[in-house]
Protein backbone atom coordinates (compact mmCIF):
# COMPACT_ATOMS: atom_id res chain seq x y z
CA UNK A 1 0.00 0.00 0.00
CA UNK A 2 1.37 3.41 -1.00
CA UNK A 3 2.14 5.71 1.91
CA UNK A 4 0.29 9.01 2.14
CA UNK A 5 2.35 12.19 2.47
CA UNK A 6 0.75 15.39 3.79
CA UNK A 7 1.20 18.84 2.25
CA UNK A 8 -0.76 22.04 2.80
CA UNK A 9 -1.37 23.14 -0.80
CA UNK A 10 -0.86 20.96 -3.85
CA UNK A 11 -0.64 22.76 -7.19
CA UNK A 12 -0.95 20.56 -10.29
CA UNK A 13 0.79 22.20 -13.25
CA UNK A 14 3.85 24.47 -13.36
CA UNK A 15 2.74 26.97 -15.99
CA UNK A 16 2.18 30.70 -15.37
CA UNK A 17 -0.99 30.10 -13.31
CA UNK A 18 0.42 27.32 -11.15
CA UNK A 19 3.80 28.94 -10.50
CA UNK A 20 2.26 32.33 -9.69
CA UNK A 21 -0.20 30.68 -7.30
CA UNK A 22 2.60 28.72 -5.62
CA UNK A 23 4.88 31.74 -5.26
CA UNK A 24 2.09 33.85 -3.78
CA UNK A 25 0.91 31.13 -1.38
CA UNK A 26 4.42 30.33 -0.16
CA UNK A 27 5.21 34.01 0.35
CA UNK A 28 2.05 34.37 2.47
CA UNK A 29 3.03 31.50 4.75
CA UNK A 30 0.49 28.93 3.55
CA UNK A 31 2.67 26.07 4.83
CA UNK A 32 4.19 23.45 2.55
CA UNK A 33 3.27 24.38 -1.01
CA UNK A 34 4.17 21.74 -3.57
CA UNK A 35 3.92 22.00 -7.37
CA UNK A 36 3.71 18.91 -9.59
CA UNK A 37 4.82 19.16 -13.22
CA UNK A 38 4.85 16.19 -15.59
CA UNK A 39 7.40 17.82 -17.92
CA UNK A 40 11.09 17.84 -17.08
CA UNK A 41 11.22 21.64 -16.90
CA UNK A 42 8.72 24.00 -15.23
CA UNK A 43 7.24 27.00 -17.01
CA UNK A 44 4.44 25.59 -19.12
CA UNK A 45 3.92 26.55 -22.74
CA UNK A 46 6.01 29.78 -22.60
CA UNK A 47 9.23 27.80 -22.10
CA UNK A 48 9.24 26.78 -25.78
CA UNK A 49 7.76 30.01 -27.20
CA UNK A 50 11.04 31.65 -28.20
CA UNK A 51 9.32 34.77 -29.54
CA UNK A 52 8.67 37.93 -27.51
CA UNK A 53 5.31 39.25 -26.39
CA UNK A 54 5.53 38.11 -22.77
CA UNK A 55 6.07 40.24 -19.69
CA UNK A 56 4.96 43.89 -19.85
CA UNK A 57 5.49 46.65 -22.38
CA UNK A 58 7.97 48.21 -19.98
CA UNK A 59 9.77 44.91 -19.50
CA UNK A 60 9.22 42.66 -22.52
CA UNK A 61 10.30 39.04 -22.19
CA UNK A 62 10.58 35.98 -24.36
CA UNK A 63 8.61 32.92 -23.35
CA UNK A 64 11.61 30.95 -22.01
CA UNK A 65 12.76 33.94 -19.95
CA UNK A 66 9.29 34.32 -18.44
CA UNK A 67 9.17 30.59 -17.64
CA UNK A 68 12.53 30.72 -15.86
CA UNK A 69 11.60 33.80 -13.85
CA UNK A 70 8.27 32.35 -12.73
CA UNK A 71 9.90 29.08 -11.64
CA UNK A 72 12.69 30.93 -9.79
CA UNK A 73 10.16 33.16 -8.03
CA UNK A 74 8.21 30.15 -6.78
CA UNK A 75 11.33 28.45 -5.42
CA UNK A 76 12.62 31.67 -3.82
CA UNK A 77 9.27 32.11 -2.05
CA UNK A 78 9.63 28.64 -0.54
CA UNK A 79 7.47 26.45 -2.78
CA UNK A 80 8.72 23.01 -3.78
CA UNK A 81 8.59 22.48 -7.56
CA UNK A 82 8.79 18.79 -8.55
CA UNK A 83 9.19 17.96 -12.24
CA UNK A 84 8.66 14.68 -14.13
CA UNK A 85 5.83 13.91 -11.70
CA UNK A 86 2.37 13.04 -13.02
CA UNK A 87 -0.86 13.23 -11.05
CA UNK A 88 -2.65 10.07 -12.14
CA UNK A 89 -6.00 10.21 -10.35
CA UNK A 90 -7.79 11.09 -7.15
CA UNK A 91 -7.29 8.80 -4.17
CA UNK A 92 -9.65 10.76 -1.91
CA UNK A 93 -11.43 14.13 -1.69
CA UNK A 94 -8.11 16.00 -1.54
CA UNK A 95 -5.70 13.11 -2.18
CA UNK A 96 -3.88 12.58 -5.47
CA UNK A 97 -2.11 9.43 -6.62
CA UNK A 98 1.11 10.41 -8.39
CA UNK A 99 4.08 8.76 -10.05
CA UNK A 100 7.54 10.17 -10.64
CA UNK A 101 11.23 9.24 -10.69
CA UNK A 102 10.98 8.00 -7.08
CA UNK A 103 7.98 5.79 -7.85
CA UNK A 104 4.30 6.02 -6.89
CA UNK A 105 3.17 8.28 -4.07
CA UNK A 106 -0.13 9.55 -2.68
CA UNK A 107 -0.26 13.18 -1.61
CA UNK A 108 -2.90 14.55 0.74
CA UNK A 109 -3.47 18.30 0.80
CA UNK A 110 -5.59 20.81 2.65
CA UNK A 111 -6.26 22.49 -0.71
CA UNK A 112 -5.62 21.52 -4.34
CA UNK A 113 -5.15 23.95 -7.23
CA UNK A 114 -5.66 22.56 -10.73
CA UNK A 115 -3.50 24.56 -13.15
CA UNK A 116 -3.14 21.90 -15.84
CA UNK A 117 -3.50 24.28 -18.78
CA UNK A 118 -4.74 23.44 -22.26
CA UNK A 119 -3.63 21.55 -25.34
CA UNK A 120 -4.24 21.65 -29.07
CA UNK A 121 -6.34 18.93 -30.58
CA UNK A 122 -4.03 16.77 -32.75
CA UNK A 123 -4.73 15.37 -36.20
CA UNK A 124 -6.47 12.27 -34.84
CA UNK A 125 -8.94 14.29 -32.76
CA UNK A 126 -9.76 16.42 -35.81
CA UNK A 127 -10.60 13.25 -37.78
CA UNK A 128 -8.33 14.06 -40.73
CA UNK A 129 -8.03 10.88 -42.82
CA UNK A 130 -5.03 9.57 -44.74
CA UNK A 131 -1.81 7.75 -44.01
CA UNK A 132 0.27 8.12 -40.85
CA UNK A 133 3.53 9.63 -42.11
CA UNK A 134 6.23 11.50 -40.24
CA UNK A 135 6.12 15.28 -40.40
CA UNK A 136 2.77 15.88 -38.64
CA UNK A 137 2.85 18.31 -35.69
CA UNK A 138 0.78 20.46 -33.40
CA UNK A 139 2.17 23.91 -32.60
CA UNK A 140 3.48 22.74 -29.23
CA UNK A 141 5.24 19.74 -30.76
CA UNK A 142 6.73 21.98 -33.46
CA UNK A 143 8.02 24.52 -30.94
CA UNK A 144 9.55 21.83 -28.76
CA UNK A 145 11.23 20.18 -31.74
CA UNK A 146 12.69 23.47 -32.99
CA UNK A 147 13.40 25.46 -29.84
CA UNK A 148 14.07 22.79 -27.21
CA UNK A 149 15.58 19.89 -29.13
CA UNK A 150 16.95 21.61 -32.27
CA UNK A 151 15.45 18.91 -34.49
CA UNK A 152 15.03 19.33 -38.26
CA UNK A 153 11.38 19.50 -39.32
CA UNK A 154 11.45 19.34 -43.10
CA UNK A 155 11.67 21.90 -45.88
CA UNK A 156 8.10 22.91 -46.81
CA UNK A 157 5.19 23.21 -44.39
CA UNK A 158 1.44 23.76 -44.51
CA UNK A 159 -0.06 25.46 -41.45
CA UNK A 160 -3.63 24.49 -40.59
CA UNK A 161 -5.30 27.50 -38.96
CA UNK A 162 -5.20 31.29 -39.22
CA UNK A 163 -5.12 32.38 -35.56
CA UNK A 164 -2.36 34.14 -33.64
CA UNK A 165 -0.86 30.77 -32.77
CA UNK A 166 -0.92 29.80 -36.47
CA UNK A 167 1.17 32.81 -37.44
CA UNK A 168 3.51 32.07 -34.53
CA UNK A 169 3.88 28.53 -35.91
CA UNK A 170 4.72 29.97 -39.32
CA UNK A 171 7.48 32.00 -37.68
CA UNK A 172 8.83 28.87 -36.00
CA UNK A 173 8.85 27.05 -39.35
CA UNK A 174 10.85 29.87 -40.94
CA UNK A 175 13.23 29.91 -37.98
CA UNK A 176 13.88 26.21 -38.59
CA UNK A 177 14.91 27.09 -42.16
CA UNK A 178 11.79 25.73 -43.86
CA UNK A 179 9.34 27.37 -46.25
CA UNK A 180 5.69 28.00 -45.40
CA UNK A 181 3.66 26.83 -48.38
CA UNK A 182 0.33 28.20 -47.11
CA UNK A 183 -1.95 28.78 -44.17
CA UNK A 184 -5.24 26.92 -44.54
CA UNK A 185 -8.46 27.75 -42.68
CA UNK A 186 -12.09 26.82 -43.09
CA UNK A 187 -13.05 30.30 -41.87
CA UNK A 188 -13.77 33.24 -44.22
CA UNK A 189 -10.76 35.17 -42.96
CA UNK A 190 -7.87 35.21 -40.45
CA UNK A 191 -8.40 35.43 -36.70
CA UNK A 192 -5.46 37.67 -35.98
CA UNK A 193 -4.69 41.37 -36.25
CA UNK A 194 -4.88 42.89 -39.76
CA UNK A 195 -1.25 43.99 -39.44
CA UNK A 196 -0.04 40.47 -38.74
CA UNK A 197 -2.10 38.97 -41.55
CA UNK A 198 -0.86 41.54 -44.08
CA UNK A 199 2.75 41.10 -42.98
CA UNK A 200 2.55 37.34 -43.58
CA UNK A 201 0.88 37.72 -46.97
CA UNK A 202 2.75 40.71 -48.40
CA UNK A 203 6.18 40.73 -46.76
CA UNK A 204 6.57 37.00 -46.15
CA UNK A 205 4.72 35.88 -49.28
CA UNK A 206 2.61 33.30 -47.41
CA UNK A 207 -0.77 32.67 -49.06
CA UNK A 208 -3.86 32.31 -46.89
CA UNK A 209 -6.41 29.84 -48.23
CA UNK A 210 -9.78 30.64 -46.64
CA UNK A 211 -12.90 28.50 -46.79
CA UNK A 212 -10.60 25.50 -47.15
CA UNK A 213 -10.07 22.31 -45.15
CA UNK A 214 -7.37 19.66 -45.12
CA UNK A 215 -9.20 16.60 -46.41
CA UNK A 216 -6.38 14.03 -46.40
CA UNK A 217 -2.73 13.51 -45.53
CA UNK A 218 -0.62 11.89 -48.24
CA UNK A 219 2.64 9.97 -48.23
CA UNK A 220 4.24 6.84 -46.81
CA UNK A 221 7.10 7.08 -44.35
CA UNK A 222 7.25 10.86 -44.76
CA UNK A 223 4.46 13.29 -45.57
CA UNK A 224 4.45 14.16 -49.28
CA UNK A 225 1.47 16.51 -49.41
CA UNK A 226 -2.01 17.36 -48.19
CA UNK A 227 -5.23 17.20 -50.14
CA UNK A 228 -7.30 20.32 -49.55
CA UNK A 229 -10.98 20.86 -50.23
CA UNK A 230 -12.55 24.24 -50.85
CA UNK A 231 -16.09 24.96 -49.69
CA UNK A 232 -17.31 24.84 -53.30
CA UNK A 233 -16.13 21.22 -53.55
CA UNK A 234 -12.94 21.78 -55.55
CA UNK A 235 -9.91 19.81 -54.39
CA UNK A 236 -6.18 20.18 -54.91
CA UNK A 237 -2.93 18.76 -53.56
CA UNK A 238 -0.37 20.98 -51.82
CA UNK A 239 3.08 19.33 -51.92
CA UNK A 240 4.77 19.53 -48.49
CA UNK A 241 6.77 17.39 -46.09
CA UNK A 242 5.43 19.01 -42.90
CA UNK A 243 1.96 19.93 -41.68
CA UNK A 244 1.24 21.81 -38.45
CA UNK A 245 -2.22 21.67 -36.86
CA UNK A 246 -2.68 24.86 -34.85
CA UNK A 247 -5.31 26.28 -32.52
CA UNK A 248 -8.47 24.38 -31.60
CA UNK A 249 -7.41 24.36 -27.96
CA UNK A 250 -9.20 22.31 -25.32
CA UNK A 251 -8.66 22.42 -21.54
CA UNK A 252 -6.47 19.66 -20.14
CA UNK A 253 -9.28 18.62 -17.83
CA UNK A 254 -8.69 14.90 -17.23
CA UNK A 255 -8.11 15.31 -13.49
CA UNK A 256 -11.19 17.50 -13.15
CA UNK A 257 -13.28 14.99 -15.07
CA UNK A 258 -11.95 11.99 -13.13
CA UNK A 259 -12.70 13.81 -9.89
CA UNK A 260 -16.32 14.37 -10.84
CA UNK A 261 -15.96 18.15 -10.85
CA UNK A 262 -18.71 20.04 -12.65
CA UNK A 263 -17.48 21.08 -16.11
CA UNK A 264 -18.82 24.06 -17.99
CA UNK A 265 -20.31 22.72 -21.26
CA UNK A 266 -19.17 25.78 -23.20
CA UNK A 267 -15.56 26.12 -22.09
CA UNK A 268 -15.19 22.38 -21.32
CA UNK A 269 -13.09 23.31 -18.30
CA UNK A 270 -14.04 23.17 -14.60
CA UNK A 271 -16.91 25.48 -13.67
CA UNK A 272 -15.75 27.98 -11.03
CA UNK A 273 -17.05 30.90 -9.02
CA UNK A 274 -15.47 34.32 -8.73
CA UNK A 275 -12.87 33.01 -6.28
CA UNK A 276 -12.00 30.17 -8.71
CA UNK A 277 -13.50 27.52 -6.42
CA UNK A 278 -14.67 24.40 -8.24
CA UNK A 279 -17.69 22.28 -7.30
CA UNK A 280 -15.55 20.16 -4.95
CA UNK A 281 -14.76 21.84 -1.61
CA UNK A 282 -11.05 22.52 -1.26
CA UNK A 283 -10.33 22.21 -4.99
CA UNK A 284 -9.60 25.34 -7.02
CA UNK A 285 -8.71 25.89 -10.68
CA UNK A 286 -6.86 28.65 -12.54
CA UNK A 287 -5.34 29.37 -15.92
CA UNK A 288 -6.09 27.84 -19.27
CA UNK A 289 -7.71 24.72 -17.84
CA UNK A 290 -10.65 27.13 -17.40
CA UNK A 291 -10.67 28.79 -20.80
CA UNK A 292 -8.47 27.49 -23.57
CA UNK A 293 -6.63 29.54 -24.46
CA UNK A 294 -5.72 32.97 -23.02
CA UNK A 295 -2.37 34.79 -22.70
CA UNK A 296 0.16 33.93 -20.02
CA UNK A 297 -0.58 37.24 -18.28
CA UNK A 298 -4.23 36.24 -17.83
CA UNK A 299 -3.21 32.85 -16.41
CA UNK A 300 -0.73 34.48 -14.02
CA UNK A 301 -3.35 36.98 -12.86
CA UNK A 302 -5.69 34.10 -12.05
CA UNK A 303 -2.87 32.33 -10.25
CA UNK A 304 -2.47 35.33 -7.95
CA UNK A 305 -6.23 35.50 -7.34
CA UNK A 306 -6.57 31.78 -6.60
CA UNK A 307 -3.78 32.13 -4.03
CA UNK A 308 -5.87 34.71 -2.19
CA UNK A 309 -8.90 32.40 -2.27
CA UNK A 310 -6.89 29.40 -1.05
CA UNK A 311 -5.38 31.46 1.79
CA UNK A 312 -8.88 32.46 2.89
CA UNK A 313 -10.12 28.87 2.67
CA UNK A 314 -7.23 27.58 4.79
CA UNK A 315 -8.12 30.22 7.38
CA UNK A 316 -11.68 28.87 7.55
CA UNK A 317 -13.53 31.41 5.42
CA UNK A 318 -17.10 30.51 4.46
CA UNK A 319 -17.86 29.29 0.97
CA UNK A 320 -20.72 31.36 -0.57
CA UNK A 321 -23.05 29.60 -2.99
CA UNK A 322 -22.94 32.25 -5.69
CA UNK A 323 -25.39 32.97 -8.51
CA UNK A 324 -25.11 31.39 -11.98
CA UNK A 325 -23.59 33.69 -14.61
CA UNK A 326 -24.48 33.13 -18.28
CA UNK A 327 -24.15 34.88 -21.65
CA UNK A 328 -26.38 35.35 -24.66
CA UNK A 329 -25.29 35.05 -28.33
CA UNK A 330 -23.14 36.17 -30.00
CA UNK A 331 -21.13 35.65 -26.81
CA UNK A 332 -20.02 32.01 -26.57
CA UNK A 333 -18.95 31.68 -22.95
CA UNK A 334 -17.87 33.49 -19.82
CA UNK A 335 -15.57 32.53 -16.97
CA UNK A 336 -16.00 32.44 -13.98
CA UNK A 337 -19.51 31.01 -14.27
CA UNK A 338 -20.84 31.99 -10.83
CA UNK A 339 -20.82 35.39 -9.14
CA UNK A 340 -21.00 36.65 -5.56
CA UNK A 341 -21.15 40.29 -4.38
CA UNK A 342 -17.53 40.11 -3.16
CA UNK A 343 -15.99 39.03 -6.49
CA UNK A 344 -13.18 41.20 -7.89
CA UNK A 345 -11.72 39.10 -10.74
CA UNK A 346 -12.36 40.53 -14.24
CA UNK A 347 -14.52 38.24 -16.36
CA UNK A 348 -13.27 36.75 -19.62
CA UNK A 349 -15.77 36.31 -22.46
CA UNK A 350 -15.38 34.79 -25.92
CA UNK A 351 -17.38 36.01 -28.91
CA UNK A 352 -18.63 33.91 -31.83
CA UNK A 353 -18.72 36.85 -34.28
CA UNK A 354 -16.90 40.12 -34.76
CA UNK A 355 -17.94 42.84 -32.30
CA UNK A 356 -16.95 46.47 -32.79
CA UNK A 357 -16.91 48.45 -29.55
CA UNK A 358 -19.81 46.46 -28.07
CA UNK A 359 -21.86 47.62 -25.11
CA UNK A 360 -21.94 44.84 -22.52
CA UNK A 361 -25.04 44.81 -20.34
CA UNK A 362 -25.31 42.83 -17.11
CA UNK A 363 -28.81 42.05 -15.83
CA UNK A 364 -30.46 40.03 -13.06
CA UNK A 365 -34.21 39.47 -12.89
CA UNK A 366 -34.83 42.27 -15.43
CA UNK A 367 -32.73 44.64 -13.33
CA UNK A 368 -29.74 46.27 -15.05
CA UNK A 369 -26.66 45.90 -12.86
CA UNK A 370 -24.05 47.36 -15.17
CA UNK A 371 -23.36 48.67 -18.67
CA UNK A 372 -19.86 48.91 -20.06
CA UNK A 373 -18.49 49.64 -23.53
CA UNK A 374 -15.41 47.55 -24.23
CA UNK A 375 -12.87 47.13 -26.98
CA UNK A 376 -14.05 45.11 -29.94
CA UNK A 377 -12.93 41.62 -30.83
CA UNK A 378 -12.93 39.34 -33.85
CA UNK A 379 -14.76 36.03 -33.90
CA UNK A 380 -13.13 33.53 -31.57
CA UNK A 381 -11.29 36.20 -29.59
CA UNK A 382 -11.86 37.42 -26.05
CA UNK A 383 -13.39 40.40 -24.29
CA UNK A 384 -12.87 41.50 -20.70
CA UNK A 385 -15.66 42.64 -18.39
CA UNK A 386 -14.73 44.37 -15.15
CA UNK A 387 -16.14 43.23 -11.79
CA UNK A 388 -17.22 46.74 -10.69
CA UNK A 389 -20.87 45.65 -10.61
CA UNK A 390 -20.73 42.48 -8.52
CA UNK A 391 -21.74 44.24 -5.27
CA UNK A 392 -25.15 44.89 -6.87
CA UNK A 393 -25.87 41.17 -7.30
CA UNK A 394 -28.71 39.77 -5.19
CA UNK A 395 -27.39 36.46 -3.74
CA UNK A 396 -30.98 35.21 -3.52
CA UNK A 397 -31.94 36.34 -7.01
CA UNK A 398 -32.00 34.55 -10.35
CA UNK A 399 -29.14 34.00 -12.80
CA UNK A 400 -27.07 36.97 -13.95
CA UNK A 401 -26.91 37.41 -17.74
CA UNK A 402 -24.42 39.26 -19.91
CA UNK A 403 -25.42 40.47 -23.38
CA UNK A 404 -23.50 42.35 -26.06
CA UNK A 405 -25.07 45.10 -28.14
Amino acid sequence: MTAVRQVDVLVVGAGPAGLTAAATLAARGAGRVEVLERERTPGGVPRHCAHGGFGTWRRPLTGPRLARELAQAAVRAGAVVRTSVTALDWAGPLDLATVGPQGPETLRARAVVLATGARERPRAARLVPGTRPAGVYTTGELQQAVHLYRQPIGTRAVIVGAEDVSYAAAGTVRRAGAEVAALVTDLPGPRTTPTRALDARLRRGVPLLTGTTVAELLGHGRLSGVRIRHHDGRTAVLPCDTVVFTGDFVPDHELARHGGLVLDPRTRGPAVDGALRTSRPGVFAAGNVLHAVEPAATAAREGALVATAVTAALAGAARPAGVPLTVDPPLRWITPQRVTPADALPYTLRTASRLTRPLLEVTQDDRVLHRERVRGAAAGRSLTLTAQWTHRVDPRGGPVRVTAR
